[in-house]
């Protein structure tokens, strides 16, 4: 193994973990955008509750707390292409970002993408801050699951689709 500070090293060692691809939706009409994360977790099922972490830097991190909702759309295995908009590919921002996809509402108003592996519509329970970024915990007000649809993960840094 090489010997690589510290500093280089964990971005390195980070992308050898495999993780789900999922879209974290918030906000409304032009005051809207998302991210791909791929560390988002169950942190609870009774009450259901989900996790994920958010630069604070991020375009999505303000709307979290101004809109108080999200959507989360674990990407089945054809949805490369919305993983690289929501992943900022080609500058894409904002609004822009659903284009080319097709959302529908559930309980919140948060945006699910329409032929996702599974959504969850979530209320932000609580944001905490830690160096870099936060911790969002959303409380899960709806579910929907689709059967067929694979999964698409990211590791090595490059987005793999795994077949139902």
């Amino acid at each position: 193994m090489a010997d690589i500070p510290l500093p280089q090293a964990f971005p390195q060692a980070m992308r050898r973990l495999i993780g789900h691809c999922t879209v974290i939706t918030a906000g409304a009409g032009d005051d809207r955008s998302g991210l791909v994360v791929t560390s988002g977790i169950s942190l609870s099922a009774d009450p259901p509750q989900v996790l994920f972490c958010v630069n604070r830097g991020s375009s999505t991190w303000p709307l979290l707390a101004r809109h108080g909702c999200f959507g989360w759309s674990a990407l089945a295995a054809e949805h490369e292409e919305v993983a690289k908009r929501f992943a900022g590919f080609g500058g894409v921002k904002g609004p822009d970002r659903y284009a080319e996809a097709d959302w529908i509402t559930d309980v919140t108003g948060a945006l699910l993408l329409s032929d996702a592996a599974m959504t969850l519509d979530c209320e932000v329970a609580e944001m905490i801050d830690r160096d870099t970024h936060s911790i969002v915990i959303g409380r899960v007000r709806a579910v929907r699951l689709r059967d067929d649809a694979g999964a698409l993960a990211y590791w090595n840094g490059q987005f793999r689709s795994i077949p139902a």
